[in-house]
């Protein structure tokens, strides 16, 4: 592994220089992977898989959207793509990447087929640090890790396809083989990982949870409804409301913090921009800490966890959460959204 000072802090990762893919190939070469599920990271996960070499077969259920789209991805009935328990049964590492409502659902039957030596992998805690929710409880006699890529696997695939790839959280969960650690790590080079860093179950769900609810989403998409409607309130146009909280972040200023970081885009930005901005990260700041706060107590304590375990086990969850989204696209908010969108310039 090699060592790398993160703001001052010393940490142990693993970069595709060190563990190269020829390595990762070697590690694999006897395994049959089966990637249990065919939606958000089954695609990227297996497609890039594929790509580099390592012997995959897809397990999803017939009939189903994600079945198509697997076969329009190129992978043959009865050849390369089957039924959930037929792919169970036949890979040697089985790659669980059915949603966490979908995991409990399939639990017993790929717990059958977990027979001695055989590996499990996830890309996601939840299902077993919430084992007294989930009843997912793996056998002794197998390996267990994850390997969570930060960010869908649309963007996975993506930026493999462009050479580049999305970094990794790795755990490991049961070692019975003693060989867990070389595999979620041959896993993780191999499924386009940029490098890898150490975590636990625990640990990668306590924060996928908390920031995807903060941050990445439920945060973001508050702030967003909050200034926009602050903006609309003292007469400001749709459209001059939605440039300045979301066009000129995603377009001008998000590009400019992934690319050198929080104070280059400060540099990049006016004298009056910074100074406001220096001034007011603070109060923003102390004002959501308390929220940060709650939620990430609710994650620890698993309330989190059963009101996502509730709900998706409703058998009409899915029209449900289809008109929640569909109250968001409607919106004035996003519709001005669509709008601007149209009018960006493009290349040709």
């Amino acid at each position: 592994m090699a060592q790398l000072n993160f703001g001052g802090v010393m940490e142990n990762v693993v970069t595709r220089e060190e563990f190269s893919l020829e390595k990762a190939r070697e590690i694999l070469k006897n395994e049959t992977v089966a990637v249990i599920g065919y939606g958000v990271q089954g695609p990227g996960q297996a497609l890039n898989l594929k790509d580099n070499g390592v012997k995959v077969i897809v397990g999803q259920r017939k009939g189903t959207k994600s079945w198509d789209k697997a076969l329009a991805d190129g992978w043959v009935e009865n050849e390369t793509l089957f039924e959930v328990e037929t792919a169970c049964e036949k890979g040697t590492l089985l790659m669980n990447l059915l949603s966490d409502a979908g995991q409990i659902q399939a639990w017993e039957t790929m717990k059958k087929h977990l027979t001695t030596g055989k590996s499990l992998y996830f890309s996601h805690g939840f299902g077993v640090t919430f084992h007294e929710k989930t009843g997912i409880v793996p056998p002794k006699d197998v390996d267990v890790f994850l390997v969570a890529p930060k960010g869908s696997g649309t963007s996975l695939r993506t930026l493999f396809l462009k050479g580049q790839g999305l970094n990794s959280s790795y755990a490991v969960f049961q070692n019975a083989t003693g060989k867990a650690e070389e595999k979620a790590l041959a896993l993780g080079i191999a499924i386009g990982s940029g490098y890898l860093f150490e975590t636990t179950f625990q640990k990668e769900v306590y924060s996928d949870l908390t920031g995807e609810r903060g941050v990445l989403m439920g945060a973001i998409a508050g702030i967003f409804e909050a200034q926009y409607n602050v903006l609309r309130q003292r007469g400001h146009s749709p459209s001059e409301a939605f440039n300045e909280t979301v066009e000129e972040l995603t377009q001008s200023l998000m590009p400019l913090v992934a690319e050198n970081g929080m104070d280059w885009m400060f540099a990049n930005c006016s004298t009056t921009a910074q100074r406001g901005a220096l001034d007011w990260k603070g109060k923003f700041r102390e004002a959501t800490t308390p929220v940060f706060n709650e939620l990430y107590d609710d994650v620890l304590s698993g309330k989190e966890a059963a009101i996502v375990i509730e709900a998706n086990s409703k058998p009409d969850y899915r029209e449900k959460l289809n008109a929640e989204l569909k109250e968001i696209q409607q919106s004035e908010l996003w519709q001005t959204g669509m709008q601007v969108r149209k009018l960006r310039p493009q290349t040709k």
